[in-house]
């Protein structure tokens, strides 16, 4: 099985502004981009993307999942990266096309089609550091990909770092590349000095987020997490996960979670903590690494209340459980 994300649809959907108007979105082939080498995205950063599923359903019908929160989330942050706007139908629009033309090559559960749509600033202006793009690109790329557990469910080291930040605490709302790439230094780090899988990012004691994903921290029958703010990722897996958990007569805590409370609960006996994002959904998490100690998190495995809240949106994205949220979009 090819690593996640590295097979591509040959084709994708793309749309392109000029400066003053969005041309009509196209299909066009998705193995190459044209761009000027003083492109405002190769120097600025000026780029921002989603990640989201599309789902085949018993029925034969392709499923996508929260389309139109991810839309939102991308006209956020390309508004905050001061990137040409877009209206939310032009996006809805070409992901609906793009998806339905390759209905047929949605892989069935556990399998799905990962979708990303990608905003990126185009005008060759290398002297614009502090100025926006006028010009850039919008398209979405399609990628079926497999079981992210088929290896087996196992659990995860984290590095809890408060010393560093994921990225700079303003734009961590943003899903920008820029972001990712900040984190990638600690994680490698991480991993070669105590095998981590994983870096806590917790700035000041502040339980924050990891590299890629929002963390939960599940003692009983109460999940903690993180309220929003501009400094972390506003993960719609998280949101969906929440309201799973509400839906269940869970007690869900937004609000500060320290350091050391972290570390106290976690290691309680039926304690749990995940991580949520699109990938994964929830990845259970078994080991806490803080000053140079190792803290197990309950028992070190995964946890029952994950697997259920794992399995309770796998099974709406599945086709296999009501979808009373509307979460679902079939094409």
């Amino acid at each position: 099985m090819a690593a996640f994300g590295t097979v591509f649809m040959p084709e994708m959907a793309l749309a392109q502004f000029d400066g003053s108007d969005w041309n009509a979105p196209k299909i066009v082939p998705s193995d190459s981009l044209t761009l000027h080498p003083g492109a405002h995205v190769l120097h600025y950063s000026s780029t921002c993307f989603e990640g989201l599923k599309a789902f085949r359903h018993a029925d034969g019908s392709v499923n996508i999942f929260r389309m139109d929160r991810n839309i939102a989330r991308l006209i956020q942050s390309s508004e905050l990266l001061a990137l040409p706007a877009f209206k939310a139908e032009l996006l809805h629009d070409m992901i609906v096309d793009v998806v339905g033309r390759f209905a047929s090559d949605v892989p069935e559960p556990p399998g799905s089609m990962y979708i990303r749509p990608t905003h990126i600033g185009t005008e060759a202006a290398i002297g614009k550091a502090a100025a926006p793009t006028a010009s850039s690109l919008l398209y979405v790329l399609l990628s079926p990909v497999g079981d992210y557990f088929a290896g087996g469910d196992k659990t995860l080291r984290l590095l809890l770092e408060e010393d560093g930040a994921r990225c700079a605490a303003h734009m961590g709302m943003v899903k920008s590349g820029g972001n990712y790439a900040s984190a990638l230094q600690p994680i490698m780090k991480a991993r070669a000095s105590v095998q981590a899988d994983q870096v806590l990012f917790c700035p000041g004691g502040d339980v924050q987020e990891t590299g890629a994903a929002n963390f939960l921290l599940i003692d009983g029958n109460e999940i903690i997490t993180k309220a929003l703010d501009s400094t972390f990722l506003h993960g719609v897996t998280r949101d969906s996960i929440l309201t799973l958990a509400r839906d269940m007569g869970m007690t869900v805590s937004e609000r500060a979670l320290s350091v050391e409370e972290l570390v106290e609960r976690a290691g309680r006996s039926g304690a749990e903590a995940a991580l949520s994002g699109t990938a994964a959904v929830l990845a259970p998490v078994g080991t806490l690494i803080h000053q140079d100690k190792e803290v197990m998190v309950g028992d070190g495995k995964v946890g029952p209340v994950t697997i259920k809240l794992r399995q309770a949106l796998n099974d709406i994205q599945w086709g296999k459980a009501e979808d009373r949220h509307g979460w679902l979009t079939r094409i």
